[in-house]
């Protein structure tokens, strides 16, 4: 797997940077992504808010959010050890401090 961000990951990064507005993001996404993709890509995000803004445990994310404990742990992983962070800087922008 070639190193992230690659060129063309950069071309994207920079290419979604350039929106200017709620509705564009909007059109861009679905232009990009495919219906389940999107509906995976919020189930992901659903799943790393209630990790920050609640101590439920992660079976009752899961069952909330109709996914696996596998889904929610991995997304657990991504939001609290992984080095780029991309989760915890939007989430603490909107909600403030993890309460884990």
């Amino acid at each position: 797997m070639p190193a992230y961000p690659s060129k063309t990951n950069k071309e994207l990064i920079e290419t979604i940077s350039r929106l200017k507005n709620k509705q564009e993001v909007a059109a861009f996404l679905r232009d990009l992504l495919t219906p389940a993709e999107i509906e995976e890509f919020s189930q992901r995000f659903q799943i790393a808010k209630l990790l920050w803004t609640t101590n439920k445990p992660y079976v009752e994310i899961a069952g909330k959010v109709n996914t696996s404990t596998t889904t929610v742990t991995r997304v657990a992983n991504w939001l609290y050890k992984e080095k780029w962070q991309g989760y915890a800087v939007v989430l603490e922008r909107i909600f403030g401090k993890s309460k884990r």
